[in-house]
């Protein structure tokens, strides 16, 4: 519970960021072409809201919702709230005579799966055609020039893709980049298995993928290698060069199991040694493990294993000390532990350790942000594949890739990356996404001609409506995978 907790509140926190920025986007570009904004909402506030906030009114609602009675067939709506405070009033409009940022009603909901920005004016989720049969102000979104409307409905994708850019340079300033070198991993790599099943082995050194050398701070490597028609190249026993081509059905296999493609094969390195079983048999730091009970141990990968299938025993270890091998007998505990700390990866290989100043850190963040771009879009095609509609996810798929404890680094790096998705999720031309009414706004400007209110209510409800299907299916995949463990 504690983990899931921990991950649910990244995943939170991550999107209060998210959407905050993207809204903030629509309506600062709004406001500065003069058009009213009725309500900016931080989450969704379905009958109730945790605060309102109206400062052309001078007061804070909290805990505020709608109070409906019938009388005589007729349907009263009413204000109410727990707890009503007073503030300063500010003027609803400004010295031009336009609203101000005081004509716009602030609320929190308590459904923290997104947010909005009402647009006067405007077809959307909030409204619908019937309410814009008053009519039009010089202040609404209907009345102005087709660039400005396409101005403030891409402002929310642009916000998501700069914040993602701002964040990704911020990283590269502030804790810089730790680069291992996949050259110079001499045990090689561990592969997933429909990777294994298309020829690569093991301990396969990791030289290039299509041609290109195979580099770390390429941010879409990991994609690049399960697209089908790949062709992976490797160093395989140190001395053949060996290359893989990688299938359709590799890539459908990698889709459903949702894995990485790979990962470093750690030697065993001993980096301490406490008081216990080693300690006892004389195994001392810089030791290199090489094998438990006659089994050959390269890598953690099989020294765990090994340890496991012999705990509460004594075994011969066979270790690499000064260039010379020896083999110390070691009495496992019934946890099949035998009392030494492993050296990191990172005092192993080679890591290239790159500092940026605040300038270098600005072209790194681009690159990052263009290169997980990049990767996704090429990666949306697998969606079209059996495989690939099993892998979709919801909530539950994005916690699940948060650290189990908190990593600031990998907070924010993982918070870019869900920007950059959602910059482009919502730049997607479905309607009632941002998309949509920049394809409807596109049409406009080339043909001259309006779409009416009412088709645009219409394709932004069945817009609505796949949206919300889609919503369903992907955290319903969620709970079915959850079930199947």
């Amino acid at each position: 519970m504690e983990i899931f907790l921990m991950k649910a509140v990244q995943l939170i926190t991550a999107l209060v960021i998210l959407v905050f920025i993207h809204e903030c986007g629509h309506y600062l570009l709004a406001r500065a072409f003069g058009i009213k904004v009725n309500r900016f909402y931080l989450f969704f506030n379905p009958w109730f809201s945790l605060l309102k906030y109206y400062p052309s009114e001078g007061k804070i609602e909290l805990g505020a919702w709608t109070h409906k009675t019938e009388a005589d067939g007729k349907t009263t709506e009413e204000p109410r709230a727990l707890l009503t405070l007073k503030t300063k009033k500010f003027s609803a409009t400004n010295r031009k005579g336009r609203p101000s940022w005081a004509a716009t009603m602030y609320g929190l909901g308590w459904l923290p799966l997104g947010g909005y920005c009402d647009i006067a004016g405007m077809v959307d989720e909030t409204k619908s055609a019937a309410d814009l049969e008053a009519e039009p102000q010089s202040w609404e979104f209907r009345t102005k020039p087709a660039w400005q409307r396409f101005c403030v409905m891409v402002a929310g994708v642009v916000f998501n893709f700069l914040l993602a850019i701002v964040i990704y340079s911020g990283i590269a300033y502030h804790w810089g980049e730790r680069i291992p070198v996949y050259q110079e991993a001499y045990e090689g790599m561990n592969y997933a298995e429909p990777l294994l099943d298309a020829g690569l082995r093991n301990g396969d050194i990791l030289l290039a993928v299509n041609g290109k050398r195979a580099d770390a701070k390429d941010t879409g490597l990991g994609l690049d290698m399960i697209q089908a028609g790949t062709e992976i190249t490797v160093l395989r026993d140190r001395r053949d060069t060996v290359t893989v081509t990688v299938s359709a059905a590799v890539r459908d296999s990698m889709l459903a199991r949702q894995t990485f493609p790979m990962a470093f094969r750690c030697p065993v390195f001993v980096e301490d040694v406490p008081a216990g079983p080693a300690a006892e048999a004389g195994i001392v730091k810089g030791d290199r493990i090489v094998s438990v009970a006659g089994v050959a141990t390269p890598s953690m990968s099989e020294f765990y294993p090994a340890l496991e299938s012999h705990k509460g025993s004594e075994v011969e270890v066979g270790v690499l000390r000064d260039g010379m091998q020896l083999t110390v007998p070691v009495k496992l505990t019934d946890a099949g532990k035998m009392g030494i700390m492993l050296r990191p990866i990172d005092k192993i290989y080679e890591i290239e350790h790159r500092k940026y100043s605040l300038l270098g850190a600005i072209p790194r963040g681009w690159e990052l942000g263009t290169g997980q771009l990049t990767a996704y879009v090429s990666s949306l095609g697998l969606l079209f594949t059996k495989e690939g509609a099993k892998s979709v996810g919801g909530f539950g798929t994005l916690g699940s890739i948060f650290p189990e404890k908190w990593d600031w680094q990998q907070f924010w790096s993982l918070t870019a990356f869900l920007s950059v998705i959602l910059a482009f999720m919502n730049i997607i031309p479905i309607p009632a996404l941002d998309g949509g009414y920049v394809l409807f706004l596109l049409w406009e400007i080339v043909t001259r001609r309006k779409p009416s209110d009412k088709f645009l209510e219409v394709a932004n409800t069945v817009g609505f409506a796949f949206l919300l299907l889609l919503l369903v299916y992907a955290n319903g995949s969620d709970l079915f995978r959850f079930l199947g463990k």
